[in-house]
């Protein structure tokens, strides 16, 4: 079976590792196979990966590493992710989506919230209870995105595919 393509924006190493502990302490374990993530894409089709290869490395040599900012905690209803806030990550996802329009499956034709999930297929009532307990630890701190990064599905971890990291100059707003 034909697996899909996922295209996340890489988290910098001190992000990383915080949002890698939230989701050791509160993803159910059985089911936490990936390093916490921004996921901008959640499934291009297998014939479009020399594609992505391609493109997602040129958008990268031209635009500088989107500014961001973690905001607070977002419900997920049954689960609990950390709110982003990033206009020049929102424009790039729209360029990406432009580029490989007619392509995109419905689940990425949403009308995206940048987050990192920390927890996930819980109870309303466990996700709420962690929302409570996390809202008012939550540091509202800038940082940028490194990179993109192209990967494979699979059942459990996820495939590395390609890194693309940002070297570009010009801004996105």
């Amino acid at each position: 079976m034909a697996r899909p393509f996922i295209v996340t924006a890489a988290l910098p190493p001190n992000i990383q590792a915080w949002a890698d502990g939230l989701r050791r302490e509160h993803y159910p374990a059985e089911r936490n196979h990936l390093h916490a993530h921004v996921t901008m894409f959640h499934s291009f089709a297998p014939s479009l990966l020399e594609e992505l290869k391609t493109f997602l490395p040129t958008i990268t040599r031209e635009f500088a590493p989107p500014e961001a900012a973690i905001s607070g905690v977002m419900d997920l209803h049954t689960g609990t992710a950390i709110a982003l806030q990033s206009e020049p990550l929102l424009t790039l996802r729209a360029i990406i989506a432009e580029h490989f329009h007619g392509s995109l499956t419905a689940q990425d034709l949403y009308e995206p919230r940048p987050h990192i999930t920390i927890q996930n297929k819980v109870s309303k009532r466990e996700a709420r209870e962690l929302q409570a307990q996390l809202g008012p630890t939550i540091e509202l701190r800038a940082f940028t995105f490194p990179a993109l990064e192209l990967h494979l599905y699979q059942d459990g971890p996820w495939e590395a595919v390609k890194r693309c990291a940002f070297r570009g100059k010009e801004r996105l707003a």
